[in-house]
């Protein structure tokens, strides 16, 4: 592959690494596995960025493409990788700025959306991200429609974990 290209994926992967870790973090446990799938990502992201037409914004295509990844991984190795531990991955600050009953509340909302299953998983994270429908629909390679009624889906079946 020429330079430019490879300067462009690289320019290109730099600015959207944060989704690659929030997918890391949503499908491994622990920091090798983590890096282990970012590698993955990585390589799946370059061996497809020749065919990457620019359709859609490169950050979509990178959700996609990390999804894809992370949910294949995910499936064959299902009985080998378990859920990111909430209690290992905690953030500490001080006293007076922390806020024990969310703390609480995102703990409780984390062990609930570890039961969905991995495409539920992958539609909440997308909706958190604060991505809209139409987007979530073209990244998860579903209609807008059925993103919705999936997604309201899942609040119902959220709902019921978190209120048995």
């Amino acid at each position: 592959m020429s330079d430019t290209l490879e300067q462009s994926f690289v320019a290109q992967l730099q600015a959207n690494q944060n989704i690659i870790h929030k997918i890391c973090r949503l499908y491994t446990a622990g920091e090798d596995a983590h890096k282990d799938l970012f590698q993955e990502i990585t390589i799946q992201l370059w061996k497809a960025y020749p065919k990457f037409r620019g359709d859609s914004k490169f950050s979509t295509w990178t959700y996609r493409v990390a999804l894809n990844t992370a949910i294949t991984l995910y499936r064959k190795t299902k009985r080998t990788i378990s859920t990111v531990d909430y209690e290992s991955h905690q953030h500490f600050v001080k006293d007076v700025d922390y806020n024990y009953e969310e703390e609480e509340q995102i703990k409780l909302m984390y062990k609930a959306v570890y039961q969905l299953n991995d495409i539920e998983k992958a539609l909440v994270f997308m909706y958190l991200e604060d991505k809209d429908y139409q987007e979530i629909a073209e990244t998860l390679g579903i209609s807008e429609v059925n993103a919705r009624v999936k997604m309201n889906r899942i609040k119902g079946k959220l709902k019921k974990i978190l209120n048995p």
